[in-house]
């Protein structure tokens, strides 16, 4: 009797295979190689992202004991510790970059309808970056301060979907500004900052390319006001200038107008200075723009704590890469496939159930996936009773 496909094997069946193929082949990832293929260390990897695996060692000694399951989950070679280590080390990294970039726009297609908290039908961007700590004894490469060490993880979200669609890795002493030179900036979208960003030399590139930022303000940088709006008090509005920069400096720089915005939030007691180059939008927007921002603080802190970014399996700075790049491949198939199965779980339901179900079988797995595990009524009646007298 027919009982289905195991998990893991279905949900591979999201990676287009001749996709990753393809990047396996422009970077030469398997010339030379008797053991562990390209396809083999990626489903390892994804499989210790899914499982939530403590070390390679984990990972080789949980997939030994699945025996024959490991075939049928699309495994073609032994996964042992020390193979997996050097494949981690050697093989490069950007093959896993550029796969997760096709996954990241086949599930950019999925939610380009997602809607939003803002009437726009544009694109909207959040940039940031968060710092992952590590040991300086065992990554000296990455020294950041004094008996510290850390990496800075620069993303740009969209927020439809909450999609990373950039991300790159540096020291913890780089400028968050720096990302922005690296950036391919679309006409007509929204790209929401915080204080880090007040680069303006880079940020005119964004005016001139046609695309809109909206920036909160450092303290210290001065203007020359210019045209002045009346604005609505009781919304939190202070004022909606159209400034220049007083700074010689800076106005070199940025020679153009900018649109400053003051908003005073009334439930924190916060004031907020806002930059933008959008004069098209209601001074409102503005704000409620920036307040985007923050979904993309949500998601740092929910892959840090759902995905092996903090606890890293090797010390090189390729292993890193490929364990990062890989998570994010490991993450974004979720999020396509709750698109076309039309799920209504969150993706932390999801990725609990597929953690502990991967190597069940199922011949429906979009019901797997949908289904109530509670425990109904009639099921906790049928129940023995331990102290029935």
């Amino acid at each position: 009797m027919y009982s289905g496909q195991l998990i893991f094997a279905q949900l591979m069946d999201f990676v287009p295979r001749h996709e990753f193929n393809a990047c396996v082949r422009r970077y030469r990832g398997e010339h030379r190689t008797r053991k562990l293929s390209c396809r083999d260390q990626f489903l390892a990897m994804v499989f210790a992202q899914l499982t939530y695996r403590e070390s390679l060692r984990d990972v080789a000694t949980c997939l030994r004991a699945l025996g024959s399951k490991q075939y049928h989950a699309g495994f073609r070679s032994s996964i042992s510790r020390s193979t997996l280590a050097d494949a981690n080390e050697r093989r490069d990294w950007r093959i896993y970059h550029d796969f997760a970039q096709v996954l990241i726009r086949r599930a950019r297609q999925l939610y380009a309808h997602e809607p939003l908290a803002l009437a726009l039908q544009q694109t909207i961007y959040a940039l940031d970056s968060t710092v992952i700590e590590l040991c300086l004894s065992l990554f000296p490469w990455a020294h950041s301060q004094r008996d510290k060490a850390a990496i800075k993880l620069h993303t740009l979200l969209d927020l439809r979907g909450a999609i990373p669609c950039f991300v790159r890795f540096s020291t913890a002493k780089t400028a968050d500004s720096s990302v922005l030179d690296q950036i391919t900036l679309e006409p007509g979208s929204y790209y929401i900052m915080d204080r880090g960003y007040n680069d303006f030399r880079r940020l005119l590139r964004w005016t001139q390319a046609g695309a809109f930022f909206v920036v909160r303000c450092r303290s210290n940088i001065t203007f020359v006001r210019g045209l002045s709006r009346p604005v609505d008090r009781s919304s939190g509005l202070r004022s909606d200038q159209q400034v220049r920069f007083r700074d010689r400096r800076t106005r070199k720089h940025y020679p153009q107008r900018i649109r400053r915005i003051t908003f005073y939030d009334v439930a924190h007691r916060r004031r907020f200075i806002l930059l933008t180059n959008a004069f098209h939008l209601p001074a409102l927007t503005i704000p409620q723009l920036y307040k985007q921002r923050w979904q993309i603080e949500l998601f740092f802190k929910w892959i840090k704590q759902h995905l092996r970014i903090k606890h890293f399996f090797g010390r090189s700075p390729n292993a890193i890469k490929t364990q990062v790049w890989i998570a994010i491949s490991a993450y974004v198939p979720v999020a396509i496939l709750k698109r076309e199965l039309k799920l209504e779980r969150s993706l932390y339901e999801i990725l609990q159930i597929l953690s502990i179900t991967l190597f069940e079988k199922t011949s429906d797995f979009r019901a797997h996936l949908q289904q109530n595990h509670q425990i109904s009524d009639s099921q906790l009646r049928n129940q023995l009773r331990l102290f029935d007298f």
